[in-house]
């Protein structure tokens, strides 16, 4: 059994690539108020909002816990809706020695195509794959997409 894997999946949007693109990289900070059942805060720790190697601190719920993370921004990609966030600390680090996710929002039809990939590595092998991870960052995308359909 390997201690490094990744976890990917797809969601359907309906709100434009750069519309997701632009709130993931620039604007985090309004997640909080559009998912606060997910999302509790999101604060600028160093550097400036939508800039590669910022760090911002997150206070979210997974698995019906509160949880922290700190995340350096690694790579914005506009021309491809891409960002990259790499965890620094925090609760995910209790059982990872690496974790880093990947957003990219892709145009498809009138929406988007939305695909995340968590990469890890975890501490040892009686780790799980960070499924629930996943699902609740499936779950903010759809949060958010209807917060940007509104808008």
């Amino acid at each position: 059994m390997s201690l490094f894997g990744k976890v990917e999946a797809d969601v359907e949007i309906k709100a434009p690539a750069e519309k997701f693109h632009e709130i993931i990289s620039c604007r985090p900070h309004h997640i909080s108020n559009v998912s606060p059942g997910k999302i509790q805060g999101c604060a600028l720790h160093e550097g400036e909002w939508g800039n590669e190697g910022s760090v911002i601190n997150w206070d979210y719920v997974q698995d019906g816990k509160a949880k922290v993370a700190k995340e350096i921004i690694e790579a914005i990609d506009k021309k491809n809706n891409s960002v990259t966030f790499k965890v620094i600390e925090g609760d995910l680090m209790e059982e990872d020695k690496n974790i880093k996710s990947t957003i990219q929002a892709t145009p498809k039809g009138e929406g988007s195509l939305v695909h995340w990939t968590i990469e890890y590595e975890k501490l040892h092998e009686n780790i799980v794959e960070p499924n629930t991870l996943l699902q609740l960052v499936l779950d903010l995308s759809k949060d958010l997409d209807a917060h940007l359909v509104k808008a």
